[in-house]
């Protein structure tokens, strides 16, 4: 009687785990090439749409600024042509004729105030209402993100009574707080997660060494959070600057005018007879600040947002 062998059926046992190995391989294979491919497909269209995003996005704002540059003649005629020749008297016409460095000036003080007084009292309440427990903590908390999807625009006829009742209105300080509010529910609910997220041990250790509530706030927990504060400044800062409903409807006096007034009575004041070279530098003038802030304080944006995300 044939027998067989140990080594003959150790053979005939592996061959069938070999192929099976190899079609688990081959399987897996595919899925990963299809998986690459797939990816490869995403990431072509991603770059196709973001390069088409950032052209809408940057054509006009090369656009308007060397169109600053020229004269009316020749942005009427030639629109999207350079400039023959640097015109910086257009800049010279926006900021004394036309008034935009008194309106820029208004708008550094109004804004300006507004960032101080929501910063420190956004700060404040989220820190408090992220480190400490107390009765209707909650609801402080939700009806501040309540104040998010309220449309600011519904707020505007009340806010104008308010303000003209107490004095308030056609002032550098009636704007400053109606900016602070609008911006208040955003900050708290921005820094909120910042502040809870703060290790526990380390304001434990500033109390046992004998420091108060406040000094435990300015001292220890505000610079361990400077990422998160210093991304809500610039989005706050973003907001408020190019702000026009508020200051539309809450001042009407043309000294204490911010810069979006100030465009739009330029425009209104020369009628036909615009002198478009001086309004692009206007606009020129206006997005600059924007420009430089944001530039300077990119890598701090991009720090804050991810770390934010990321809680």
């Amino acid at each position: 009687m044939a027998t067989t062998s140990p080594d003959s059926q150790s053979a005939t046992t592996a061959a069938p785990t070999r192929d099976g190995a190899g079609a688990s391989g081959r399987r897996e294979g595919r899925a990963r090439s299809r998986a690459s491919g797939g990816d490869r497909t995403f990431g072509v269209l991603a770059n196709v749409v973001l390069t088409l995003w950032a052209l809408l996005v940057i054509l006009p704002l090369l656009w308007t600024f060397y169109s600053s540059f020229k004269n009316s003649r020749e942005i009427l005629l030639s629109p999207f042509s350079l400039p023959e020749k640097l015109n910086v008297d257009n800049f010279v016409n926006a900021w004394t004729e036309a008034g935009i460095g008194r309106f820029f000036g208004n708008t550094l003080i109004v804004v300006g105030g507004a960032l101080l007084l929501v910063m420190l009292l956004g700060a404040m309440c989220a820190y408090v209402l992220a480190r400490y427990t107390f009765p209707g903590r909650q609801l402080i908390y939700y009806g501040l993100i309540a104040g998010l999807t309220f449309p600011l625009f519904l707020a505007v006829v009340p806010l104008f009574f308010v303000l003209e009742s107490m004095g308030l209105r056609n002032t550098y300080l009636g704007l400053i707080l109606a900016y602070a509010g609008f911006a208040l529910p955003f900050t708290v609910f921005f820094l909120y997660a910042f502040f809870r997220q703060l290790p526990e041990e380390i304001a434990e250790a500033a109390a046992i060494d004998g420091a108060g509530d406040f000094r435990t706030f300015f001292q220890v927990m505000v610079p361990m959070a400077l990422p998160g504060l210093a991304s809500v400044t610039i989005f706050n800062f973003l907001g408020l600057w190019n702000q026009f409903l508020l200051p539309v409807v809450l001042n009407t006096d043309q000294s204490k005018f911010v810069l979006a007034q100030g465009l739009a009575n330029m425009q209104a004041q020369q009628g036909y007879q615009s002198d478009w070279g001086a309004m692009f530098a206007a606009v020129t003038i206006t997005i600059l600040p924007v420009l430089v802030v944001y530039a300077f304080f990119q890598r701090q944006l991009q720090g804050g947002v991810g770390r934010s995300t990321n809680k």
